[in-house]
């Protein structure tokens, strides 16, 4: 690491921590010819790969910003999309694969998009699973409300068994 003062070609390790949310390393330096003290931020880099080949780093702003579309007219705050957008960031990091395609991360949105609001999760599915037909949303309907509990006459909710094959 180059000094940002005298452009030494060393520098030492004073101080080291993880950020608040985990995503980077924060490194105090010190430059071994000027003595002068620096901080660096270190990140693991995400690439993304595009259907046309191209790669881009990781952006947790395009997903938030994809969802939000799939969510427009839908009861969802910019604090539930900006949570969502960590969930799926921390969901691509922990694949441990420094390149995924755009797909991937399209998948990785599902699950918690599915947990946020039911419509705006069909809406995305609809394109990140191709879905042909009515026969599609109809399945995906089904499986959601399947997965959904069902209210009792007292008020408590019980799971709903899942339909034999």
């Amino acid at each position: 690491m180059h000094c940002p003062f005298c452009r030494h070609s060393d520098s030492r390790v004073v101080d080291s921590r993880t950020t608040e949310d985990g995503s980077s390393i924060r490194r105090r330096r010190q430059c071994p010819d000027c003595s002068r003290r620096f901080t660096t931020v270190e990140t693991a880099a995400l690439m993304v790969i595009k259907r046309s080949g191209v790669t881009e780093p990781f952006s947790r702003e395009k997903v938030i910003s994809g969802v939000r579309k799939a969510c427009q007219g839908r009861p969802v705050t910019e604090d539930a999309l900006a949570q969502l957008g960590q969930k799926v960031e921390e969901c691509v990091r922990g694949t441990g694969k420094s390149e995924l395609t755009t797909h991937d991360v399209g998948l990785a949105i599902l699950g918690p998009l599915k947990q946020l609001d039911v419509v705006a999760y069909l809406r995305f599915a609809s394109v990140y699973q191709a879905y042909d037909g009515l026969e599609d949303f109809e399945a995906a309907i089904a499986e959601i409300r399947a997965e959904r509990p069902v209210p009792e006459a007292d008020g408590t909710c019980v799971p709903v068994p899942a339909a034999a094959p």
